[in-house]
């Protein structure tokens, strides 16, 4: 379901298509910088999978660990996934805090969900020293997750669209830790002076984004979208 929030008005992340060496990689983005990786992977067989239809038929019955979205307090809550599909999948509202907004996301139940992952065709690119986990979600138009940061990852879009905001460790966003990204992006992001807006860019399917340890990001599905991260622990 196509939503209603816009793109940004200028990508601002740097651009790189699988003619990117991954000595570059290491050299220019793994621990500076992140980086919009287009055609480094083709998961056109999990795409298929991961349609309405399929993924109902697969695990409709099981549960799932939906997360606030907010960013300090994460309270977990466990539904059956058709449940979620059916009736918690919706657009954001607006008015609603982040501690009131259920988000399906990287809570997987690895055995269950495992045949699934092994289909999924993973980044070429490794940082040295840590190991690949991956984190899986579906969201509703304007639904995100508000400014937190972690190790470094890679996450793709499987559908729709997912706009991000970045900063980097030494600039902390102003934010509001159970503000929904939706909400600040009306009440804060527009009031913010060029110097002091984010890196930003929107990903479309296909397309996997790179972001290095300890960076402050946000993210803003601007269409019911499917995603998978590769978390580099």
């Amino acid at each position: 379901l196509a939503g209603t929030v816009p793109e940004e008005e200028r990508c601002t992340v740097q651009r790189a298509d699988a003619s990117l060496p991954y000595s570059l990689f290491l050299q220019r983005f793994a621990f500076s910088r992140p980086v919009i990786l287009r055609g480094v992977t083709d998961n056109s067989a999990f795409r298929a999978l991961c349609t309405r239809e399929k993924l109902l038929a697969a695990f409709g019955t099981l549960p799932v660990r939906l997360s606030t979205a907010n960013t300090y307090s994460y309270r977990k809550v466990d539904v059956p996934f058709q449940e979620y599909v059916e009736h918690l999948l919706k657009p954001q509202d607006l008015t609603r805090l982040g501690s009131d907004t259920l988000y399906f996301f990287g809570d997987n139940n690895f055995t269950e969900w495992g045949p699934l992952f092994q289909q999924y065709v993973p980044p070429p690119f490794r940082i040295p020293g840590t190991s690949p986990a991956y984190s899986f979600g579906i969201a509703g138009s304007g639904s995100g997750v508000p400014f937190h940061w972690h190790g470094p990852g890679f996450s793709e879009v499987i559908f729709g669209r997912k706009r991000w905001f970045l900063y980097p460790p030494d600039q902390t966003p102003h934010f509001h830790p159970n503000e929904t990204t939706l909400a600040w992006l009306h009440h804060t992001y527009l009031a913010l002076p060029p110097a002091e807006r984010p890196l930003e860019c929107t990903l479309r399917p296909g397309e996997v984004l790179y972001f290095p340890d300890r960076w402050w990001h946000a993210t803003l599905n601007l269409d019911t979208s499917v995603f998978i991260s590769t978390f580099l622990g």
